[in-house]
């Protein structure tokens, strides 16, 4: 299966995307907007995630919707990008009601990669660089070696030699009318231990854990991280199993996943307006379906893209 060219998570009512690229240093970062607010949860199954406000996003928190995702390299580092983002929106008004007077606090979960043995140890996105992620806003997705992706690399487990280049993607599809018609789309940031899988494969012979260890992993270099998007009314619950039905794609684009080396992370954003009753559990199977789908996708253009093998995609804003 070739991945698609057609599509990206900015063809969800609401998204806008903004990089910020370090292509000297090797690193960057990806803010995924939504200024009006969108209901977000998260599924972290790595076991060295990197993570800000995640604790905010489970099923039963108070504050239900957020303003911006950031995807960030930089290691814990590069989580200070979300305070720009936040500045950001700020200044512009957009966030949760929190006095005095009309002043807001806007909510930014994040998530990082570690890009810093590739380039430049010491650089990272900070706040500066968040606000001018979200300055460089469009619906035409950088994909490829540019924000988060910058610095990624893969197949660090169990290969010998340099590892090579990974990057972030972008993918959507449409669910059936009779299911809604909701576009689904998803920006994957590709920093794995493990290595681009072969589509439809059955033999495993080939696999890493056959060939012996060796390789250049270490508990500090790795991690796939993304957003899923959706117009799908979804409450907190729903937006939480679409999360986690959207970690399929990555096992199906990647080998091996959720590994102890990597702190994969995918949030979900239903960009709804708020006070529509949300989807029932048919339409929340039918969005995580293709929820896993679009990140398949997404993390097969980003690795494909930073590796020069696929023609990138702009769109029109």
């Amino acid at each position: 299966m070739e991945p698609s060219a057609d599509g990206s998570v900015t063809d969800v009512t609401g998204i806008e995307v903004g990089c910020w690229s370090d292509h000297g240093r090797a690193t960057g970062c990806t803010v995924v907007l939504c200024r009006d607010g969108a209901v977000a949860a998260v599924d972290i199954r790595g076991g060295a995630p990197g993570t800000r406000e995640t604790d905010l996003l489970a099923p039963g928190m108070l504050v239900e919707r957020v303003h911006a995702i950031v995807l960030a390299g930089g290691s814990a580092f590069g989580l200070a990008a979300a305070h720009g983002a936040m500045r950001w929106l700020a200044a512009r008004g957009h966030g949760f009601p929190a006095g005095p007077g009309d002043r807001v606090v806007p909510i930014v979960p994040a998530a990082v990669i570690f890009d810093r043995a590739v380039g430049d140890p010491d650089a990272f996105p900070g706040e500066p660089e968040g606000m001018a992620a979200c300055d460089s806003r469009s619906l035409d997705v950088p994909e490829g070696r540019h924000g988060a992706g910058t610095g990624c690399t893969i197949a660090k487990l169990g290969v010998v030699g340099p590892p090579i280049p990974g990057g972030q993607g972008t993918a959507s599809t449409t669910l059936h009318a009779s299911l809604g018609g909701h576009r689904v789309g998803a920006l994957m940031v590709v920093n794995a231990a493990g290595s681009l899988r072969v589509p439809d494969a059955t033999e495993r012979r080939d696999s890493w854990y056959s060939r012996g260890t060796g390789g250049q992993s270490s508990p500090l270099a790795n991690t796939t991280i993304g957003v899923v998007a959706t117009s799908a009314p979804l409450g907190r619950d729903g937006a939480t199993r679409v999360a986690a039905m959207a970690h399929d794609g990555i096992a199906r684009a990647l080998d091996p996943v959720h590994t102890p080396f990597d702190g994969d992370a995918i949030f979900v954003l239903s960009t709804a307006r708020a006070g529509i009753t949300p989807v029932g559990a048919a339409t929340v199977a039918a969005i995580g379906a293709a929820a896993a789908h679009a990140t398949e996708l997404a993390i097969r253009r980003g690795v494909l893209l930073g590796q020069g093998e696929l023609s990138p995609v702009t769109r029109a804003l």
